[in-house]
């Protein structure tokens, strides 16, 4: 009997340690991508445009994009690679149709890779910043306005940005 209670008992400090664990989880990941710098997570907030162009060097900004299965949408950017100098303001467009038979809501998330690259790719405007309407049937050009930081690295020759497009309709007309 003493061997089953305590058998019963380190089981339950499993379970309550495999929770406490799943919980600290995420937290936990987010120190990590922010020590390492990898994660590819861009800020979503505006910020103000670089001061110096670096003219002697190009970066390559490639564009991708990925839209969730239960989002009706084709999205995809007019320009799918662009050379930029670091530092100088670009803008880019990104297409969206609605191909379904009702009004959707989309929100795109973004990422860079690699995942150093992200610290040095910041968003002056971004669709990304808000969520998207789109009435059925309709297609909507939605603009990006950035710039690479002069200070990346000489190694990091080209940087991907990439979308992926959620539905967040029903979540938005719940809390409507």
């Amino acid at each position: 009997m003493a061997e089953h209670k305590r058998l019963l008992t380190t089981l339950l400090l499993v379970v309550v340690g495999m929770f406490g664990f799943g919980f600290a989880l995420v937290p936990l990941y987010d120190v990590f991508c922010e020590i390492t710098g990898i994660n590819g997570k861009t800020s979503n907030t505006a910020v103000a445009a670089a001061t110096v162009v670096d003219s002697q060097r190009t970066v390559t900004v490639e564009f991708i994009t990925y839209v969730r299965k239960d989002m009706p949408w084709q999205f995809e950017p007019v320009v799918e690679r662009i050379e930029v100098h670091p530092g100088e303001t670009t803008q880019v467009a990104f297409t969206a149709t609605n191909n379904s038979g009702r009004d959707t809501i989309g929100q795109a998330i973004p990422s860079v890779s690699p995942g150093q690259g992200a610290l040095y790719f910041s968003k002056i405007e971004c669709f990304c910043f808000n969520h998207q309407p789109l009435p059925a049937g309709e297609t909507a050009e939605m603009g990006l306005v950035f710039f690479v930081d002069p200070e990346l690295p000489e190694s990091i020759q080209t940087l991907t940005l990439s979308y992926t497009l959620y539905n967040i309709t029903d979540s938005v007309t719940e809390r409507g």
